[in-house]
């Protein structure tokens, strides 16, 4: 009876929805409207509304999530604009019978708070790393509150709830469960003192954030040089501690400290096309800080070599192609690169 309770609260009925919503179109979306896509698929998925079947049998619900993680880590985002809705609502659909379907609902969230997050809906995002850290609460699953945990420090931290957000991570990395989780835990300590050392960055605190991501660093040595926690924010290793530092000192305001950080980073190296993407746009803000447009333009155009829907997808890499487009002489580069993301049209 519990468990039915817990889904029952997690739904939410159609006359919640405000006249927002985007009508569905039987048609594939092109690369630059498919962050428009996969934020309507997951609205409408996580409100209850109707959509395609999501018939999927408890056993084969993990092995979609795993599909789902694999095309995240290849930023298929098209891909993902039919899987995450329709594990949503399967996920929904089968109930929370035992601990497994906690735990895949539970983690499906969590992948709909990362995207989420990358795609800059806050409203969305913040109700699914809500249901995610209460589904996996329920289940008992401590690596799985904890990623909740650090997407809702994320969450906070864009909101500009700085104090917050660190509080949510440090609190989490405390928690006694996951020292009692083995490597697995101690990586995930690691992630969320990660993401306190960003927003120590984001508070202008670069002793702070220097400080923690030494701490992060440690850690991941101890653990090896492997990179584990893979589906968790990309996972945790040396390399991934130093991509994070990049993120970091570009927030600090200290883009020479970036790409003196990335230089210490052999991008072939890093675990996913996501994180090798996510590496030449670091650098590409950097450069775009440092006013070396043309240096700024090579990179956009390496990660979109790397990466192409989650070039043209991210909210972040398209606002750095406007300022480039209003700030200074276009190029034809430029100028495909802007009409390919959806900016030029």
């Amino acid at each position: 009876m519990r468990r039915r309770n817990l889904l029952a609260n997690l739904a939410v009925t159609a006359a919640a929805v405000a006249s927002s919503r985007i009508p569905a179109s039987g048609a594939e979306p092109g690369e630059a409207t498919l962050g428009e896509a996969l934020v309507a698929g997951l609205r409408d998925a996580m409100l209850g509304l109707d959509g395609a079947s999501a018939a999927l049998s408890p056993e084969q619900a993990p092995a979609e999530l795993a599909h789902a993680l694999s095309d995240f880590h290849a930023c298929r985002y098209g891909r993902l604009t039919v899987r995450l809705p329709r594990l949503i609502r399967a996920g929904h659909a089968l109930g929370t019978d035992g601990t497994g379907q906690y735990a895949t609902l539970a983690q499906t969230y969590v992948l709909a708070t990362r995207m989420l997050v990358k795609l800059d809906e806050q409203h969305l995002g913040w109700m699914a790393a809500g249901r995610a850290r209460r589904l996996a609460e329920a289940g008992g699953d401590v690596l799985t509150v904890a990623e909740a945990a650090r997407n809702l420090a994320v969450l906070a931290r864009k909101t500009g709830w700085n104090d917050q957000a660190m509080s949510i991570a440090l609190a989490a990395a405390d928690d006694p469960g996951l020292r009692d989780a083995g490597r697995a835990g101690a990586a995930e300590r690691g992630l969320l003192i990660q993401s306190a050392a960003y927003t120590a960055a984001r508070g202008g605190d670069r002793q702070g954030m220097r400080q923690l991501t030494t701490e992060a660093a440690a850690i991941a040595a101890e653990l090896g040089g492997t990179t584990l926690l893979r589906d968790h924010g990309g996972g945790i290793s040396p390399i991934t501690v130093q991509l994070h530092l990049i993120s970091a000192e570009n927030s600090a305001g200290d883009p020479a400290a970036a790409l003196a950080a990335a230089r210490a980073i052999a991008p072939q190296s890093l675990p996913s096309v996501e994180r090798r993407s996510r590496y030449h746009t670091d650098i590409a803000a950097a450069l775009g800080q440092l006013g070396r447009r043309d240096d700024c333009i090579r990179a956009l155009l390496t990660a979109e070599h790397h990466a192409p829907e989650e070039t043209y997808t991210r909210p972040a890499v398209r606002s750095l192609i406007s300022g480039l487009l209003a700030s200074g002489r276009t190029t034809s580069e430029l100028r495909g690169l802007a009409a390919r993301s959806g900016v030029l049209t």
